[in-house]
């Protein structure tokens, strides 16, 4: 591996650390409507380590390739929306909308890089597709499932869908293999009951991490 790789993860969770320390944790303590505010220390970690991990790991795992800027902006908004779903069991459309016209602005000097144009094609697929997957979900099971994470699917089905069907099942099925050890674990903590759900935006994004890491190309 090339010294330039790593000097770049640590550099980008610097950065990471940087952004969700201030901006990042204002944006959530902003986003966060209800009276379960966390304390401002404690979102500001959370918010910090949270970003300086993912933005280590996605340097770390691409280098300086084209993509790396949609997978940060991706990455800096998975840290908020996950913060306030845990917080309220909400994805607001403040922070939903946003990140999901950041990912498709910095996907196309990505696939101008490449040359591969049909990569664009098949974001625009993957996020129609992924947001009729996840709309019929909430329709048969709208207690499980809602409208925001429904929305959030856009998102999740355009990063992966850039990187090919593969991605896009991956991050598809992740979601769920990653909420369902969340869901057991939490009833082992006793932290929610069998009848209890527990908030699915994290399982979501965590498992379109784990699919742009896993099949993406190598930077």
């Amino acid at each position: 591996m090339p010294l330039i790789v790593p000097l770049t993860a640590l550099a980008l969770a610097a950065v990471g650390f940087a952004l969700g320390w201030w901006p990042l944790a204002a944006w959530s303590a902003h986003s966060i409507t209800g009276e379960r505010m966390p304390r401002r220390a404690t979102l500001r970690i959370a918010a910090a380590a949270t970003t300086a991990a993912t933005f280590g790991v996605l340097g770390l795992r691409f280098g300086l390739d084209w993509v790396l800027p949609a997978l940060l902006a991706f990455a800096a908004c998975a840290t908020v929306l996950s913060i306030v779903d845990l917080v309220e069991k909400r994805l607001p459309n403040a922070v939903v909308f946003p990140a999901l016209g950041a990912v498709a602005v910095l996907l196309v000097p990505a696939t101008w890089a490449t040359g591969s144009w049909m990569s664009l094609v098949w974001a625009l697929v993957g996020s129609a597709a992924m947001f009729a997957v996840y709309f019929v979900l909430a329709l048969i099971s709208p207690s499980s499932m809602g409208m925001g994470d429904v929305k959030l699917a856009l998102v999740i089905g355009m990063l992966a869908g850039w990187f090919g069907l593969t991605a896009w099942l991956v991050a598809l099925l992740a979601a769920f293999v990653i909420g369902g050890v969340l869901a057991i674990i939490a009833l082992i903590l006793k932290r929610v009951t069998m009848r209890g759900s527990i908030p699915f935006g994290p399982s979501m994004l965590a498992g379109a991490l784990v699919a742009v890491l896993l099949v993406g190309p190598v930077g």
